[in-house]
């Protein structure tokens, strides 16, 4: 089966383009757009992926491969700031996809809670599970809230990596906490793959590492606080 209609045709890469190390690491990087069939691109084996498995993950080789100067995006040296602009941009809608994961979570784990029973009750009447359903519920609308925000700072023509980043690191936190309570509500069935729940969780990680860490947020955060309060903003 030609999966082909499914695969980029163009790229977006970062290459190295300065050799003097006197060069500041961020202005020796450029920015490229590369057709996606240039000879000398291979595209690798697809990868198994612990979750996210509908993502056609590939490893890309480049060999020889020749660019047209018209595909510098911006010029030399400017990649790092395009591809670290460019986040601003993708994390409040890729963020919305754990957020997805909470309300997902939310819905299963709620629902399960409802018709398992347990002493001849519904387990959600147990105060220890209702607890962690509530608590999922409230993660779900602050989530929520955040990715709104940062979206609409776009909206508003505004800079908002501060807010991009506190709904990522935020967002991809409670999606993976929201999927760990899911499977633990669901009990052994949780660590079942006939019941959603693993799915969620495998799903849910991800969301930690691609689009910048959850450690990395809260570095941006932080360097977005010290700027905020200097400018009376906090």
């Amino acid at each position: 089966m030609d999966n082909k209609w499914r695969r980029a045709n163009w790229f977006f890469v970062l290459a190295r383009t300065a050799t003097d190390d006197k060069v500041k690491s961020h202005r020796a990087l450029t920015g490229f757009i590369v057709d996606g069939d240039s000879p000398g691109l291979t595209r690798g084996r697809k990868e198994w992926n612990m979750g996210q498995r509908a993502s056609d993950t590939r490893g890309l080789t480049f060999e020889d491969v020749i660019v047209p100067k018209e595909n510098v995006l911006r010029g030399e040296g400017e990649g790092f700031k395009i591809a670290m602009g460019a986040f601003d941009y993708s994390r409040p809608p890729v963020v919305s996809g754990a957020v997805g994961i909470i309300r997902r979570a939310l819905y299963e784990a709620t629902k399960y809670a409802m018709e398992r029973k347990t002493f001849g009750v519904p387990i959600i009447e147990h105060q220890a599970v209702a607890t962690m359903l509530v608590e999922m519920a409230i993660n779900y609308e602050l989530a929520h809230t955040a990715v709104l925000r940062a979206a609409w700072e776009i909206d508003q023509g505004r800079r908002n990596t501060y807010y991009a980043a506190i709904a990522k690191s935020f967002g991809a936190d409670m999606a993976n906490k929201a999927a760990a309570d899911c499977v633990q509500i669901f009990g052994g069935n949780g660590y079942n793959s006939e019941y959603p729940a693993e799915k969620l969780m495998r799903d849910a990680k991800i969301y930690q590492i691609f689009e910048g860490t959850s450690q990395i947020q809260r570095v941006i955060i932080a360097r977005e606080l010290i700027a905020r309060m200097k400018e009376g903003l906090v």
